[in-house]
This record gives C-alpha cells, sequence and structure tokens, in this order.
C-alpha cells in the first residue's frame, strides 16, 4: 500500500505506508531515524552519517552528500530515500527519484526542526517515538539567553572564509541563544567575508566550528590578528545539528553561554 504525500518542497510523492528498506543521504536524518528506533529498517547512508557512533557502522556507506553512487543505491533495493534541501543537490533527487521514491525535507529554524522530526515520525510509522524525540528535544533545548545581545558570527569555512547568514537553522539557534549575527541579512544564507567585512562588524564573539571545515586551535591566532577585541572560541559544530542531535544541544549551549 503506498500513500501520496508532500514533502517538504512541495513534491507529490508516493511512499510505502510501512517503509522498510530506507536510504539516508543526510547525516542528521541518519540519526535521528536511529532516535526512532529504525535501524533494522536503515540499509545505507553517506559517509558523512557517523551518529550514533558503532550502530551507523553497521549500515551500507553509498557515498557523500553531494555525490552517490546510483549503482550501489539501487543494488540495495530501497523503497525509500530520504534527502535534504540544504545538504543535497537537486541533481542527485532527480536522479534517484528513477531508482526509489525520494522524500526531500527542509530545515531553516528550531521550529522546522521539530517538523523535520515528526515527518520523519510519519513515513515510517514511528509516530509516538517522534513524539516522544521532540519533547526530549524541547526539554533539553530551552537555553536561558545571554544577558546582553552581543554580536557574534559563526564561521563553516575558511580560505574563503565564510559565515552562516539568514534562513539557516544555526542562525536561529544563535537568536535563541540571545546573540545577534551582523551577516544574517548579507544576502546569502553562507556569505564569504573578508578581513575587512569581519572588522567593521565590531563583533563580540567569533564562533569557530569544528565542521564542516575542521577549525582548531592554531587558527585562533590567525583570526585573532585581524580582530584583536573579539572572544575568538572553538566551538563543536555537531552540536548545531538538528533532529536527534538537539537533545544533547541545551547543556552544551548552557555551558557555552556561560562562558561568554
Amino acid at each position: 500500500m503506498t500513500n501520496l504525500l508532500t514533502d517538504h518542497l512541495g513534491r507529490e510523492v508516493k511512499v510505502t505506508s510501512s517503509p522498510n528498506r530506507i536510504v539516508s543521504i543526510c547525516p542528521a536524518i541518519t540519526e535521528t531515524l536511529f532516535a526512532l528506533g529504525l535501524e533494522n529498517e536503515i540499509i545505507g547512508r553517506t559517509k558523512y552519517c557517523i551518529f550514533p557512533q558503532k550502530k551507523v557502522e553497521k549500515v551500507e556507506i553509498v557515498g557523500g552528500t553531494k555525490e552517490v553512487n546510483e549503482e550501489k543505491i539501487r543494488e540495495l533495493q530501497p523503497d525509500l530515500i530520504l534527502a535534504e534541501k540544504e545538504e543535497n543537490t537537486k541533481e542527485i533527487v532527480q536522479a534517484l527519484e528513477k531508482i526509489a521514491p525520494v522524500f526531500v525535507l527542509e530545515v531553516q529554524s528550531i521550529k522546522d526542526a521539530y517538523r523535520f522530526i515528526r515527518t520523519l515520525g510519519a513515513l515510517t510509522n514511528r509516530e509516538q517515538k517522534a513524539e516522544e524525540l521532540i519533547a526530549s528535544c524541547k526539554f533539553s533545548f530551552p537555553v536561558v539567553p545571554a544577558n546582553e545581545k552581543k554580536k557574534v558570527a559563526y564561521v563553516i569555512w575558511r580560505k574563503p572564509y565564510m559565515v552562516v547568514g539568514g534562513t539557516t537553522y544555526i542562525n536561529d539557534v544563535i537568536h535563541t541563544l540571545g546573540f545577534h549575527n551582523p551577516f544574517e541579512k548579507v544576502g546569502s544564507r553562507y556569505p564569504a567575508v573578508s578581513k575587512e567585512e569581519f572588522a567593521k562588524a565590531n563583533l563580540d564573539v567569533l564562533f569557530l566550528a569544528s565542521e564542516p571545515f575542521p577549525f582548531q586551535e592554531k587558527h585562533v591566532a590567525e583570526f585573532q590578528s585581524f580582530l584583536p577585541n573579539t572572544k575568538i572560541i572553538l566551538v563543536d559544530g555537531e552540536m548545531f545539528w538538528y533532529g536527534a542531535k538537539m537533545v544533547y544541544a541545551g547543556p552544551y549551549f548552557k555551558e557555552l553561554i556561560e562562558n561568554i
């Protein structure tokens, strides 16, 4: 039995009512599926799907988020492929549609993250598990915001320097923590920023994320050289993932605020 469902991009997708061969090509989707108790149904993942550790190692790798092995996915005979708009390309989705139904999710805010979990639950007959996970996220996630609305930028890449802009989940997290992101209205979701633009922003705090670019202690001095009055903090980029990771993010954010 199949259901005609509308994904987060407004596409109509015929999805089997009880999918039991699922390929996920987005790390947050994979981790959340495990949190919903679907470890026996997940048959394919990307090399970046590394959580939950050990359990995920049993699942076949089908490529990355921007490039997948279509033949390997075809051999796995999935009855549902799950993608995310930002993580995966339109071309990948169109190619995989020839193999199995592809349902695309989209997350641009904390509210969207809860919709994301609820949708995964509905797609996999795990509605109750999804509601329980959402409740756990909400219990953990509310964090007392910082007293001062400091200017904060979140750096994701080097050469060129790239930061988080508007209409992104991470930007919404920054707001929820009581900070202001001066690059949220630049015109790009992940704008490239020059040293001069960083300096002009008069930042109070700069977050250097551990992924996708692996910023380390040696990079702090690099930024401090042109931002002498800005506090520079290395942050765990994985704590800024949506989905199941939100359960662990609350305590991390609380400690982060206390150290600023």
